[in-house]
């Protein structure tokens, strides 16, 4: 659950199916902090909340109820008609609206903006914005992690071939820690000219490692040059040369990766 700030006012956010839903109820409180369910039943008293309710639902819901969902139309807008969102919920079998859980009543995000619409037009426009900020953070944090997994995967494949070519049975444990600090340091001397404790001296003032420290391209690198290594070692090519021909391809992916880049600022320039 993640919650984002419109107007100096906390809204709660969720997932559910693997779609988005916003608390309706926390965008109630912007109209009146102490009456947030009684705005959303006369929200639900609407005719034209209940038709467009009822058409999101036989867009997004093959389980929906159009007979119910008609009955409900026609009462509408009359004086008598009442309406709550576990009633829509109960009777339709709707999915749009989601109530009871977390303290206050979600809706899915086409839902919730057209919600926030009739409570206010300009909140609903700070909501859209600071809505897309979020999904636009985690699209970058989903980014980072499907990076740092990817490394941490060619990881893997590097010290298992560590393990079967480098590492006689007879090793001590110092001794075979010592051959996995080599082996990662080949991969940072190649690729960042140091090694992971020249780099801590350096930068006695920062956060984490050499390699959090990466930009995507060098992530990128860093990954091939771990499944390369891998390779050479099971080739049997020795430590040094190894170090040596990793260094090559690094200076040319890098070269590579970066004209790229540059590229694509070209191509987006005005």
């Amino acid at each position: 659950m993640a919650k984002i700030i419109v107007k100096e006012l906390e809204i709660s956010t969720s997932v559910f199916n693997k779609e988005d839903y916003i608390c309706i109820t926390d965008i109630a409180k912007y109209k009146d902090e102490f009456q947030a369910n009684d705005i959303i039943r006369n929200w639900l008293r609407n005719r034209n909340t209940i038709e467009f309710l009822g058409i999101w639902e036989q867009l997004n819901n093959l389980n929906f109820k159009p007979i119910e969902f008609d009955g409900f139309r026609k009462e509408a807008g009359l004086n008598s008609f009442t309406m709550s969102p576990a009633k829509w919920i109960g009777t339709t079998n709707a999915i749009g609206l989601i109530s009871g859980r977390y303290g206050g009543t979600y809706a899915h995000k086409d839902i919730a903006f057209e919600f926030a619409s009739w409570v206010s037009v300009e909140f609903k426009i700070y909501l859209i914005k600071e809505f897309q900020r979020l999904k636009e953070q985690e699209f970058v944090e989903l980014g980072w992690d499907i990076r740092r997994n990817l490394t941490k995967l060619n990881y893997h494949i590097h010290t298992n071939a560590i393990k079967e070519n480098l590492i006689p049975k007879e090793l001590t444990p110092l001794q075979i820690n010592f051959v996995y600090a080599s082996e990662a340091d080949i991969l940072n001397v190649a690729l960042f000219g140091m090694t992971a404790k020249e780099w801590r001296v350096i930068n006695n003032d920062q956060k984490g490692n050499i390699r959090d420290m990466a930009d995507v391209n060098q992530l990128i690198c860093l990954a091939n040059l771990e499944s390369l290594n891998a390779h050479f070692i099971s080739e049997g090519i020795s430590q040094s040369e190894r170090l040596k021909k990793l260094n090559s391809i690094a200076i040319s992916q890098m070269k590579i990766l970066s004209f790229n880049d540059r590229k694509h600022i070209d191509d987006i320039s005005f």
